[in-house]
């Protein structure tokens, strides 16, 4: 399917299914988010990374507007819904401040084993130890997916969109868990040295080696 949709570009990448708040104070993107509110219309975020817009975006809804403010700024709540394919852009409309592009919108195959998921449960959890951190992630593990953990395993954002152009549930969790296969050493490396440099100038309780 190949449809026009309005677009927001930003320097941030939004998954399907993803919770996103956002404060709106552009007057363009005031227009955008009011029209689509108003008509019940989703728009795209392409993620902007180095200084350019990317291809791929995700399509989002506006859930609520939770507050507008006298000076026509808002504060909205959206939902990442399915990722696009920025065919071409149009950068001007009749009567818009804001731009949009022609999308299409490529087949996502969303099925993996549990097994899978639960693997990379287990090494997210393994990081998330490490880095002393707790995350509530309000589903059970079989119910999670791969777009749900992505941002809180510590991609970078040219990563985070290297996996929003993986359209293969499969190979999204394996990206995953080769990322934290690299990650977890070296957190566990940071944490060893921040041990000893704080434990530098204690007095050290040692065992003697046996000759």
């Amino acid at each position: 399917m190949t449809n026009f949709i309005p677009i927001f570009p930003l320097a941030i990448v939004v998954y399907p299914g993803e919770a996103l708040n956002l404060h709106i104070f552009e007057p363009r993107y005031k227009q955008l988010i009011k029209e689509c509110f108003e008509q019940k219309k989703p728009f795209g975020i392409p993620p902007v990374i180095d200084n350019a817009m990317k291809d791929y975006g995700s399509l989002v809804e506006i859930t609520e507007i939770s507050t507008t403010f006298d000076n026509g700024e808002m504060d909205i709540k959206t939902k990442g819904d399915k990722v696009f394919r920025i065919l071409e852009v149009i950068k001007t409309i009749p009567d818009k401040l804001f731009s949009g592009a022609i999308v299409n919108y490529p087949d996502n195959l969303e099925e993996a084993s549990l097994d899978m998921i639960r693997k990379v449960m287990t090494s997210i959890r393994e990081l998330h130890a490490a880095l002393k951190v707790t995350k509530d992630f309000k589903k059970a593990d079989d119910k999670l997916t791969s777009y749900d953990v992505a941002h809180h395993v510590g991609l970078s954002l040219n990563e985070e969109y290297e996996l929003l152009e993986l359209f293969d549930e499969r190979q999204r969790l394996e990206y995953l868990k080769r990322h934290l296969v690299k990650t977890i050493p070296l957190v566990a490396g940071m944490e060893q040295l921040k041990d000893k440099i704080q434990l530098n100038g204690h007095f050290k309780n040692l065992k003697g080696f046996d000759l």
